[in-house]
């Protein structure tokens, strides 16, 4: 697969630069918060089995989960919420993460929350979700760093 995340994307990966420009591009915020939500309902279901308090997102209102996965040295992510907005959030950066190498991951510059123009559609406690979100997938992309494992918590 080609590799998505370098020197030469703005966010660190060329999906989460489509992702953002999408959204950011769209002045209207009751389209953009649709688009949320369309990328919510698209998301598919994570296992019951996986939804552990090892991968529960800390700080966030809502409850979310997030698994990660190294196949092949890129990353592969799962994720769920109670919380149909911050599931499409969760959505959108399991989109935008997926195919990245860990050190890719965490190299993601977290300005990408503030680039969507979402912020504007979202309350405070949400968009710190968002960036608990982003924090924990980087805190799991470093522990597949130093871990042989498949998975991380």
């Amino acid at each position: 697969m080609a590799d998505q995340g370098n020197a030469s994307t703005r966010y660190g990966s060329a999906a989460l630069d489509q992702l953002t420009d999408r959204l950011s591009g769209t002045p209207d915020p009751r389209k953009r918060y649709e688009y949320v939500l369309w990328l919510a309902k698209k998301l598919p279901a994570m296992p019951v089995e996986l939804q552990t308090e090892e991968r529960k997102v800390k700080g966030c209102v809502s409850q979310v989960f997030i698994a990660s996965d190294l196949v092949d040295g890129r990353l592969r992510w799962q994720g769920d919420s109670d919380a149909l907005i911050t599931k499409g959030l969760l959505a959108l950066l399991i989109k935008g993460l997926t195919d990245l190498t860990p050190t890719e991951v965490m190299a993601v510059d977290p300005g990408v929350i503030a680039a969507t123009g979402l912020q504007a559609s979202l309350t405070p406690s949400r968009a710190n979700g968002f960036l608990n979100i982003l924090r924990t997938m980087q805190a799991q992309a470093e522990a597949l760093t130093s871990n042989s494992g498949s998975t991380a918590a």
